[in-house]
């Protein structure tokens, strides 16, 4: 009985510069996922036309989908390499086909620079800050009914499958993206976070901010998190308009 194969049409190149595809076959095992095949590959970098190139760059750290960084577009779609598993979308062996995302600057082949998101983050104080001012020993209570809000938006990766599917999220435009809006909200609903709340939401009424999304609802889609996107988009809709109507008394 002949090998079980793996076929992988992957996108190549370097930085700005032109791009190139080259086709690879890997031994099929039980359970593989793209980056097994990808391993496979560095192993023994020929192509499928007996030609020696040299290994495919990509990136991943944790390989269990928690650090979002091997992101990348498989068969059309941005989703995680590490979890995206062969026979789940290959399973007669039909050909994978890998790209970088298009929406950041390639480094080379499906190493992207993910800059620009983190960039977005400093804007918003992504963060909960803790100056030292009080007491540092249990942290504030949270209700249940906030945990349970709270919990799903603390997903996120900042892996930016939702902004390569987002067509508002491009080099001409500015738009910060979904996944900052949310953890806008998720960072004002916590107790200390609050003290830093004014100062979030004038970062997202700004430029690039919330104004600038076009409701597509793409992101919500292929949030490998099942982060509720769109819902968060709406609360935090809520409440930049209550800031431009009453901000002034806060500021005043």
């Amino acid at each position: 009985m002949a090998e079980q194969v793996v076929t992988l049409k992957i996108k190549r190149g370097e930085g700005g510069g032109p791009s190139r595809w080259e086709e690879f076959k890997v031994p099929r095992k039980p359970m593989m996922n793209v980056i097994s095949c990808l391993m496979e590959i560095q192993k023994n970098p020929v192509t499928v036309g007996g030609g020696n190139t040299t290994p495919v760059n990509w990136d991943s750290s944790c390989l269990e989908e928690v650090c979002g960084a091997c992101t990348m577009v498989i068969n059309g779609r941005a989703r995680q390499s590490c979890s995206t598993l062969v026979h789940e979308i290959s399973p007669n062996g039909e050909p994978i086909v890998l790209e970088p995302m298009t929406k950041f600057p390639r480094v080379r082949d499906l190493v992207v620079d993910r800059q620009r998101m983190f960039d977005s983050l400093k804007r918003v104080k992504a963060w909960i800050q803790v100056d030292g001012s009080h007491f540092l020993g249990a942290g504030p209570k949270v209700s249940q009914e906030d945990q349970e809000v709270m919990y799903p938006l603390s997903r996120c990766m900042t892996c930016g499958c939702c902004v390569e599917s987002c067509p508002n999220y491009n080099e001409r435009s500015a738009f910060m993206g979904p996944q900052v809006i949310s953890l806008v909200r998720l960072y004002n609903m916590h107790p200390s976070g609050k003290m830093q709340a004014g100062a979030r939401l004038d970062a997202i009424m700004g430029d690039g901010g919330i104004a600038d999304c076009g409701k597509a609802q793409n992101c919500v889609k292929v949030c490998p998190k099942q982060i509720p996107l769109t819902e968060s988009i709406a609360v935090m809709g809520r409440e930049t308009f209550k800031r431009a109507l009453f901000g002034w008394l806060l500021k005043g």
